[in-house]
């Protein structure tokens, strides 16, 4: 196991600041070449540059540095790792323990996959979203659910909005339909 290097002196710190390569050097090596092909150049560089700046502050800050950190290899592992954390989704799964189903801040729903792959056949093609294709003219996007919708709870009519306040608003407008709704000051949200 290799000894942990000692804070480096102020002459040390410049020697170590020194060896440290150019961002031109960096963006010509193998691993990092291939990423700007995939890359924004810009983008690339600001992440480059970033690797070398946080080096830095750690050679300056007295920090313990060791010279095997400064090889260009390193360097191109370094950044190839902060491209991959910059790249990588910040969605990610989680356990639902709150005891509440439809969870606002953990994503509502999960879907089941039989319903994901239906989505992804009609995402990656053209549809009749909006188009009656018996009448070959413009159609209604709510006749898909409102018609299953329907039969599934004997309603004479139905429509699907995206969010709760529309569902709010078209439960009053038909419930409360020319009287009054009072709302607490405490339920009262902003949107948007």
């Amino acid at each position: 196991m290799p000894e942990k290097a000692k804070p480096a002196s102020s002459a040390d710190q410049t020697a170590l600041l020194r060896q440290l390569p150019s961002v031109d050097e960096l963006l010509l090596r193998p691993r990092v070449a291939d990423l700007g092909g995939k890359l924004d150049r810009g983008f690339l560089v600001e992440l480059v540059r970033g690797v070398l700046a946080q080096l830095r502050r750690e050679i300056v800050s007295g920090d313990p540095v060791e010279e095997s950190q400064l090889s260009v290899d390193a360097l191109e592992r370094r950044v190839v790792g902060s491209v991959e954390q910059a790249l990588a989704p910040s969605l990610r799964g989680v356990i639902n323990a709150s005891g509440v189903i439809l969870h606002t801040n953990l994503g509502r729903a999960p879907l089941p996959e039989a319903i994901l792959e239906e989505f992804r056949q009609s995402a990656t093609q053209y549809s009749n979203l909006e188009y009656d294709v018996a009448a070959g003219a413009r159609g209604k996007r709510d006749v898909h659910t409102s018609r299953l919708i329907e039969r599934l709870t004997g309603a004479e009519a139905a429509i699907v909005v995206n969010n709760c306040a529309a569902a709010v608003l078209v439960t009053l407008a038909g419930l409360a339909r020319g009287g009054e709704v009072i709302v607490s000051r405490g339920e009262l949200i902003e949107i948007g």
